[in-house]
This record gives C-alpha cells, sequence and structure tokens, in this order.
C-alpha cells in the first residue's frame, strides 16, 4: 500500500462518508490493526463516534476484524481494506455494466446494494420496485416479480452473492447477520467469500413477494418515520441473508471485455465472437485467478456460436488455428489439443499495449518506437537502439535518457572486468514491465487525487465567495478569498471547466488503465 493509494482513499471516504469516517479510515490504513480504545485515543475522537465510523466501514466492506494479536479474549481489532475502498471510484461502471446486461431494473439493483453495502433480497426488490414505480407513468407499477426475475439473474450470473456468515469471517458465532464492531471474532479472513467455500454463496432464499410498488408521495416520508416499527415486523422469508455484489465478477467481465476488443481490432469480428462464446461458456467456472479459461471441445463451441454466425466447421478450426498463433488468443497445448483461452498472456498483452499507448503519448511516436523496440529485444546498447528504431544517435540519445529519467527504461550494467571499468563495460537498456505497470498505476492514482483535490478546493471557495457576497462583503475581501488559488492551479481549473464534460470519460478511461494494470499485476502474482 502506497502513499498515493492512502491519500486516494481518504479523499473517496470524506467525499461519500464524512470527515469522521474519513480520519478512521485513514488512520487504520496507516497504523494497521488497532482496538476500539487505541484508535479513540489516538485520533481524538469520541468513542460513540468511533463505533459508528467502524460501523459504516464493516458495513461497506472496508474494514474487516477479529480477536486482537494476544489470542482468544483480547480485544478485538479492526483493519482497514485498502483495496475495497479503491473500489468505489469503480462504482458507475459497475452500475452501467449491470444496465448493459439486464436492463433498468438490474441497474438499480446493483446501486441500491452499492449504497447500501449489503441488503436482503426483499429489501432490495420492494426498493427498486418503489423507485421504478415513481418514475412510471400515473396508474402504472412495477411488479415484485419482475424484479425478482432480475435479482434471480445476477445471483445466477454471480454478479450478487450472499453475505459469509460471520463465521467464515472470523468469528465464533454463527449467525448468518453482517458482522458489527460489538461483536467478538476471530482473526479476520481477508479472502473473498468464493462459491468453493460457501456453497450456499449464490443459493437464492424462498422469498414471498406478493404485489406491486409504491409511488412515494411528499407526506410519505413521516408516515414511514412513524410507521418504521411497524415495516420491520412484515416477515418476507430471508431474514438474516444478506445480499453483496460480487466485485471479482464484475472485474472478470471487464477482463473478457477487454479481450474480445483486442481480438476484434487485431483480427476481425468473427474471431472476436468466437472469443466471446468461448468466455461465455466458461464464465461461471472460470474464476478470476485462473490461467486458462475451461477446456472446451471445438464441437462444444461451433453449438455455441450465434446463430448469424452460419459458418462451417472446418472455417472454425481455421480460425482457432489463428487464435493459436495470435498473442491475446487461444492455446491448444494446454491441455493438449482443446482450446482453451490463455487469460494470463493476454493480460500480459493488454497491460504491454497499455505502457506502449502511454508513452507514445506522453514522449512522441520515436520514443514509443525505442520503448516497443526494448519490450521486444530485452536487452540493446545504445548503438543496437539507434540501428534497429533507424533514429539519428543524438536524439535517440535523449530520447533513452529521457526515459531513463521517468523509470520507464533501466540500465544494467555488466562488467568484463571485476573492477567495473566504463570501458570494459556493456551498458544495457531495458524494459521491466512489472515494474513499470506499478509505476504507471501510481501515477493514475496521482490523477485522481489531483483531479478531486482541484474541484474539492475549487467548490470550497466558490461556496464561501457565494457567502460573503449574500453577506455584503467588501471587494477587498473578495479579492482576498480569489487568490487562495495559485495561478498554475487557476489554470488547471480552467482546463477543467473547459472539458467539464468530458472529466467523467476522461475517469472512467483513466479507471480502465488502473483496472488493466491491476489485472496484470494480480495475474503474476498468482501465476
Amino acid at each position: 500500500m502506497t502513499a498515493q493509494e492512502v491519500r486516494l482513499c481518504g479523499l473517496l471516504l470524506q467525499e461519500h462518508f464524512g470527515e469522521v469516517v474519513e480520519r478512521i479510515g485513514t488512520h487504520l490504513l496507516r497504523g494497521g490493526a488497532q482496538n476500539l480504545r487505541t484508535i479513540a485515543n489516538e485520533t481524538n475522537t469520541p468513542l460513540d463516534l468511533v463505533k459508528k465510523s467502524l460501523c459504516v466501514l464493516v458495513q461497506h466492506g472496508a474494514c474487516e476484524f477479529g480477536s486482537g494479536r494476544r489470542g482468544p479474549g483480547s480485544p478485538v481489532e479492526y483493519r482497514a481494506n485498502c483495496e475495497r475502498v479503491l473500489r468505489v471510484l469503480r462504482y458507475p461502471r459497475y452500475i452501467y455494466t449491470a444496465k448493459t446486461l439486464y436492463g433498468d431494473t438490474g441497474e438499480l439493483i446493483v446501486e441500491e446494494v452499492l449504497q447500501r453495502g449489503h441488503m436482503t433480497m426483499s429489501n432490495t426488490v420492494k426498493t427498486v420496485a418503489d423507485r421504478l414505480t415513481h418514475n412510471m407513468e400515473e396508474g402504472r407499477s412495477m411488479e415484485y416479480s419482475e424484479v425478482v426475475s432480475a435479482f434471480s439473474k445476477l445471483v445466477e450470473t454471480h454478479f450478487l452473492q450472499r453475505c459469509p456468515p460471520v463465521a467464515e469471517m472470523g468469528t465464533a458465532a454463527s449467525s448468518t447477520t453482517p458482522a458489527t464492531p460489538s461483536t467478538p471474532a476471530a482473526p479476520a479472513s481477508t479472502a473473498p467469500p468464493t462459491a468453493e467455500s460457501n456453497p450456499d454463496c449464490y443459493k437464492l432464499p424462498h422469498v414471498t413477494l406478493i404485489g406491486r410498488g409504491k409511488r412515494r408521495r411528499s407526506s410519505d416520508d413521516s408516515e414511514e418515520q412513524r410507521g418504521g416499527k411497524k415495516a420491520k415486523m412484515e416477515s418476507c422469508g430471508d431474514e438474516g441473508i444478506y445480499w453483496q455484489v460480487n466485485f471479482e465478477r464484475f472485474h472478470q467481465h471487464f477482463r473478457d471485455q477487454a479481450v474480445i476488443s483486442a481480438v476484434a481490432s487485431k483480427l476481425d469480428q468473427t474471431s472476436s465472437e468466437i472469443v466471446r462464446t468461448m468466455l461465455r461458456m466458461s464464465e461461471v467456472t472460470t474464476t478470476q485467478t485462473a490461467a486458462y479459461t475451461q477446456p472446451l471441445s471445438a464441437n462444444e463451441i461451433f453449438r455455441s456460436l450465434p446463430p448469424n454466425y452460419s459458418i462451417s466447421r472446418p472455417i472454425l478450426d481455421q480460425y482457432l488455428s489463428l487464435l493459436v498463433d495470435d498473442p491475446v488468443g487461444a492455446d491448444l497445448d494446454s491441455p493438449p489439443h482443446i482450446p482453451t483461452l490463455n487469460l494470463q498472456r493476454a493480460l500480459a498483452n493488454l497491460a504491454r499495449a497499455t505502457l506502449e499507448s502511454v508513452v507514445q503519448e506522453r514522449f512522441g511516436s520515436r520514443s514509443a518506437r525505442i520503448f516497443r523496440l526494448l519490450l521486444r529485444k530485452r536487452h540493446l546498447e545504445q548503438k543496437q537502439v539507434e540501428d534497429f528504431a533507424m533514429i539519428p544517435a543524438k536524439e535517440a540519445k535523449d530520447m533513452l535518457y529521457t526515459l531513463l529519467s521517468e523509470n520507464l527504461v533501466q540500465l544494467q550494467e555488466i562488467p568484463k572486468t571485476p573492477d567495473h571499468a566504463p570501458s570494459r563495460t556493456f551498458y544495457l537498456y531495458t524494459v521491466n514491465q512489472l515494474p513499470t505497470a506499478r509505476l504507471l498505476l501510481q501515477h493514475c492514482y496521482k490523477v485522481h487525487i489531483q483531479t478531486k483535490r482541484l474541484l474539492e478546493k475549487s467548490q470550497r471557495i466558490e461556496a464561501i465567495l457565494a457567502s460573503l457576497q449574500a453577506s455584503g462583503a467588501e471587494p477587498e475581501q473578495l479579492t482576498e478569498v480569489e487568490e487562495m488559488i495559485t495561478a498554475p492551479e487557476r489554470q488547471q481549473l480552467e482546463a477543467l471547466r473547459h472539458h467539464i464534460n468530458k472529466l467523467d470519460s476522461t475517469e472512467n478511461q483513466v479507471d480502465e488503465t488502473v483496472f488493466l494494470l491491476e489485472s496484470y499485476i494480480f495475474s503474476t502474482k498468482t501465476k
């Protein structure tokens, strides 16, 4: 966990949950596992607020808890989950994917579960049905059964999963309710729940839901508050069974779409449709950490192709052979003569293409040519770089030193003699893809931080100016407040405002880069 990740987590916690939760979460990220009293003392926060903040973090999966380092009987300790907090950046992409796959109903289901952290199926169905009914024409309403159908599809395709029982999260209790800070716990398990570890992870409960969504009126809020206890008395048969978003399944879907797009751009649409079919057939049985998809016979692939792709079996075999030779394609060697997709190789090549595009964007096409050459040749001397890249010596030297200063290229010394004399030493330039990917990932986090900090400062100063103008402040006071933003920051803000419509798409593009690099780095750890 780097300083950039901690800073970005703090900004996200403050934006979504407020300053107190941000203070507690950032303290846990920097200090590691701590008990309740230690957190309260070191953050100078009242114990009651610490408990509420921890409840919020636990509710959203951003905090884990377990028994202390001294063993059973010691105070419960809490540990923040940096990776889970960073997933907040990807919430719009999760929601949009659900909308693309399952329509407005699937979109609202995923949105509600993300906003609440976890929910029961009955509460989710009622809330979504009410929201859909509120947006319908007068006299129309959404049936609960339609929302239940969309919820069931999300569970069948593993986009939603049951929250693990408290016992699986490290507590001695066997309750299936989500964990709370007041519950004593054993050492927390950092591994996310999977279908293999929890047989009921994707098992739908028998829920009795009959009715339609209700249209919310302006007077319903006070009535709902008065009758809150009565509403809680209604039983639907799924009490204590909570559901959460399966982020790994969404990430698997993003990875599959990236592979399909890469094949389509490099080969053709038919090749990408064959790859899409292979990924779809093994999407539920292939885990995120798997190096290959599940083995599929050519006959199975042929029968599962969409009807509009009327290709013969010999043509399919030719396409499979073509995919074997493609870096982002199939693999017929493991297992022998059975088509599988080499996911690790695909991620490595996607990460390589991302690195090359970043170098070209920042330093130009000639620097990208040198970078690409070093990726393929591994180790080259400066003279060899000049010859292979067909770039004049002076320009090649300047470009190499620029890439070296940015840590995108490394210099390796191989001495001929023990004295390391420069005249008797080979100086080889190389690119280490994994460290370079980690470096670029930190740059992406830094971009997120700078954007959020500038927009937050701008909004704060605009609010102060509006307040002063409303109270009749003098022009000197307004000028003094405006000067709180420095000249470079003002230029950056003007650029942001000029491209404000593109800001969301830019954030999504940065997140796509972050996802590809994270997936590649994660695949190297599991290899």
